[in-house]
């Protein structure tokens, strides 16, 4: 099963504003920044590629559900715990 473009939209957004976040950790780093701006900007880069993955499953479960695709739960349930 394919996921269409348009249906995770606002993941791929999440993504793209999370390596503008990633940048400016590696920047913050290489800038010897305040420890505490690094690493609040850290939580949000990982926090927002958390959410993007949940996207992409709870995506991929509706197109399944809707298109009569069964699926494994032992699959999906290995897919969430991976972005744990």
């Amino acid at each position: 099963m394919k996921i269409s473009v348009d249906d995770v939209k606002p993941a791929i957004m999440r993504l793209k504003r999370a390596r503008g976040q990633l940048d400016a950790v590696i920047a913050g780093l290489e800038n010897e920044n305040e420890c505490h701006d690094v690493i609040t900007q850290l939580a949000a880069v990982s926090k927002a590629i958390d959410r993007a993955g949940y996207l992409v499953i709870a995506t991929g479960m509706k197109q399944c559900y809707s298109g009569g695709i069964d699926i494994d739960s032992e699959h999906l349930e290995k897919m969430f715990l991976s972005l744990a």
